[in-house]
């Protein structure tokens, strides 16, 4: 199992950026898959983004062209930029990592203001 710890997350005005960082426990080589979650107030978890070893990227439809997804395995980290920030964003951030079986982390909060 890998440890996942999420930053990054705080208030920004609609139109902002911000850019999450998950750090692993251990090296992400290997790791097949990894991404981000989100869940606001009310509502269920949404896939945002994912990543693959190979460098493939998926994206939910209501963050192409503002939301990068990226991974650094010299530094066991993934990071997700998010630009034209909108307050649909806000929510509860979850890094999460696809091995063996699912990893989570336990969550960063973005907050946009309009």
């Amino acid at each position: 199992q890998v440890q996942l710890v999420e930053s990054g997350g705080g208030l920004m005005q609609a139109g902002g950026s911000l850019r999450l960082s998950c750090v692993a426990s251990r090296s992400i080589f290997s790791i097949n898959v990894m991404g981000w979650y989100r869940q606001a107030p009310g509502k269920q978890r949404e896939l945002v983004a994912a990543m693959s070893s190979s460098g493939s990227t998926n994206y939910a439809d209501s963050v192409k062209g503002r939301f990068t997804i990226s991974r650094d395995n010299a530094k066991n980290t993934v990071y997700l930029q998010m630009n034209s920030l909108k307050p649909e964003d806000t929510a509860v951030y979850y890094c999460y990592a696809d091995s063996n079986f699912r990893s989570w982390g336990q969550g960063t909060q973005v907050t946009v203001s309009s």
